[in-house]
């Protein structure tokens, strides 16, 4: 017997301050690609595009289907995020569940992201440049090492995860040093700051800024100076203006 049709509903990306309805040139998420149009309440409205009510996959397609509609809207308007994945039953639930209930929570973050992008800042040592700079410049890890040489791993086991952990803190030490210049740097010309998870060892700053427009030239500029000064160690990655993922992402409870 073949599975019964998943019910329709509104896939949701992001609330934007528009009163009027309105219809965007881009496509929505899956295979479909419904019309992008928008849900009215009052003085705000919802993004959203028709769309099976399934659990769509992280997915590359479809995270990057998401971001298109986001990177589309955010050419004429500011937004809020809505969590990938968000799909209400209907138009009314939206009105009601969403930009009814939250009105002025929503209407307050809005007023916060008026006029302001998010611009993203990672930072990367070369391969094996931290290593080689903390063994130069730390005596103790020096003499540990040469402590070493010509010596068994089975004989040199203990004094070898001691090195280790030297090297761990050492790296942990230089890492917060150099993050704290970079962001030093660009701090005084942004509204906010966030940081998140380092992954990989190399990694020295994995760093999000909400800025004003305005500023983003001066932003631009520093970056551009930490590359400039730092060239010989570090690499870096910049990116944006994005959507504000890292300052506000709305999570919908349809049956709250």
């Amino acid at each position: 017997m073949k599975d019964p049709e998943p019910a329709e509903g509104q896939y949701v990306y992001a609330v934007i301050a528009c009163a009027e309805p309105r219809e965007f040139p881009a496509r929505g998420i899956g295979e479909r690609g419904d019309a992008v149009h928008l849900v009215n309440y009052r003085r705000i409205g919802a993004i959203v595009s028709s769309s099976p009510n399934i659990e769509y996959e992280n997915s590359r397609r479809n995270m990057m289907a998401h971001t298109l509609v986001l990177e589309e809207i955010m050419k004429e308007f500011d937004l809020l995020p809505v969590r990938f994945g968000t799909i209400a039953p209907d138009a009314d639930t939206i009105k009601e569940r969403l930009l009814a209930a939250r009105y002025q929570e929503l209407t307050e973050l809005l007023e916060q992201m008026r006029d302001r992008i998010e611009l993203g800042l990672k930072a990367f040592w070369y391969d094996g440049a931290a290593i080689a700079e903390v063994v130069r410049d730390n005596e103790t890890i020096r003499r540990m090492r040469d402590a070493l040489a010509g010596r068994s791993t089975t004989e040199t086991h203990y004094e070898r995860i001691r090195l280790g952990e030297e090297v761990e803190n050492a790296l942990a030490q230089k890492r917060a040093r150099d993050e704290e210049i970079i962001l030093g740097r660009i701090r005084p010309l942004v509204h906010k700051t966030r940081t998140s998870k380092i992954v990989s060892d190399r990694m020295v700053t994995n760093a999000a800024f909400l800025v004003d427009r305005r500023n983003g030239i001066q932003v631009d500029d520093a970056v551009r100076g930490l590359h400039e000064e730092f060239s010989d160690r570090l690499i870096f990655k910049y990116f944006g203006p994005v959507p504000p993922y890292n300052f506000v992402n709305i999570v919908v409870n349809w049956a709250g």
